[in-house]
């Protein structure tokens, strides 16, 4: 099994960074859709979309700042919230076994 070199927490730390930046443009990009109440009422539901890419932005920065941190792999993706997204995960970690 190959290790981490002394550089991924780094690497770790920045990428969770970029993922919230990411985050917060779309959360800016949300808020002017919705100001719009016509457009608003019209899209309703894909919208809603926006919810979940947050959602899942969050969760990927916050595993990456546990990794980061030095929990290892499946004690990181316990924490995951949506289940949908841990459950890829851990299929993604028995898929790279």
């Amino acid at each position: 099994m190959a290790h981490i070199d002394h550089l991924a927490a780094s690497l770790y730390a920045a990428i969770a960074t970029e993922i919230r930046e990411v985050r917060v443009l779309i959360e800016h990009l949300a808020d002017t859709l919705v100001s719009d109440e016509a457009f608003a009422m019209t899209y309703m539901e894909q919208l809603q979309t926006f919810d979940l890419v947050i959602q899942r932005a969050d969760e990927s920065a916050d595993l990456l700042d546990r990794m980061a941190s030095g929990s290892r792999s499946l004690d990181a993706i316990s924490k995951v919230r949506l289940s949908v997204v841990q459950d890829r995960l851990r299929s993604a970690l028995s898929v790279a076994a």
